[in-house]
């Protein structure tokens, strides 16, 4: 099967990082496992040995028949032709009551969007899964989690529905096609809405604000969202004359009630 340069196919095939993909997830036979971009299916295979159903979600035509072919014998393997940032909610094919795992190597173009949709919750009106593990660059990886670094958009919209955190770093030299780019695996624990919750948040409104900020990223706070603020935040002086890089998810917090 050759990659499409297109579609963003890197295939992997080094047991030992599908291995650690797997047990990053904590893969067991009570867990139903979604898989976008399964491509040649080495990580759907591994997948299947461990978990209760694995549900591989690919956009490649020519991959399905190829995928169907190999796992027609494996009752607990559904192969579904289809793009997950299109797929509707009456199409989603996990029923809402049931708490699954999110465990792939998505190709890259599509990884801020991914994370959007299967995070924020707002698309597929679906239950969040419970963890996600994901091949993805390694400076993403990096910006994700943000430890020690400045902050961006897409960390803080990650962290505030779940924990981030770095499993291990592949070389390009593990793909074929060989990428430009390092890759990471990262795994996003602890997916849910506690944090709008404990601090008493609108998420929808949250993120208004939160995109307001970073399309100005370089102004200090009170320039790159002025045009949200009735009055200035004189109690919050100090959060004010940061820029939104430098702001932790509880100044975060704080600001949101202020405004």
């Amino acid at each position: 099967m050759k990659p499409k340069k297109s579609l963003g196919q890197h295939f992997l095939s080094d047991r030992n990082i599908l291995m650690d993909m797997v047990r990053a997830a904590n893969v067991t036979k009570r867990d139903i496992v979604l898989e976008i971009g399964p491509g040649t299916g080495n990580l759907t295979a591994l997948l299947a040995q461990y978990a209760k159903k694995v549900v591989a979600i690919e956009k490649d035509r020519n991959l399905i028949q190829f995928l169907r072919e190999k796992f027609k014998n494996m009752k607990n393997v559904e192969i579904i032709e289809g793009d997950v940032l299109k797929i509707s909610k009456s199409e989603f094919p996990i029923p809402k009551k049931n708490r699954y795992k999110i465990v792939a190597n998505i190709p890259y173009y599509i990884t801020g969007r991914f994370l959007r949709i299967f995070l924020s919750n707002n698309h597929l009106d679906v239950q969040r899964p419970s963890v996600m593990v994901l091949m993805v660059q390694r400076e993403i990886a990096e910006r994700i989690v943000a430890k020690n670094k400045k902050e961006s958009l897409l960390s803080i919209s990650v962290k505030v529905c779940g924990i981030p955190s770095v499993i291990r770093k592949v070389p390009r030299g593990a793909f074929a096609p060989t990428p430009k780019v390092d890759s990471a695996v990262i795994k996003i624990d602890n997916i849910s809405n506690r944090w709008f919750q404990k601090n008493h948040i609108n998420q929808e409104v949250f993120f208004v604000m939160l995109k307001s900020a970073f399309q100005n990223k370089r102004k200090i706070l009170k320039n790159s969202i002025k045009n949200m603020m009735e009055v200035g935040l004189p109690s919050l002086s100090l959060l004010e004359n940061k820029r939104p890089e430098e702001l932790s998810l509880e100044d975060w917090a704080k600001i949101f009630h202020k405004l």
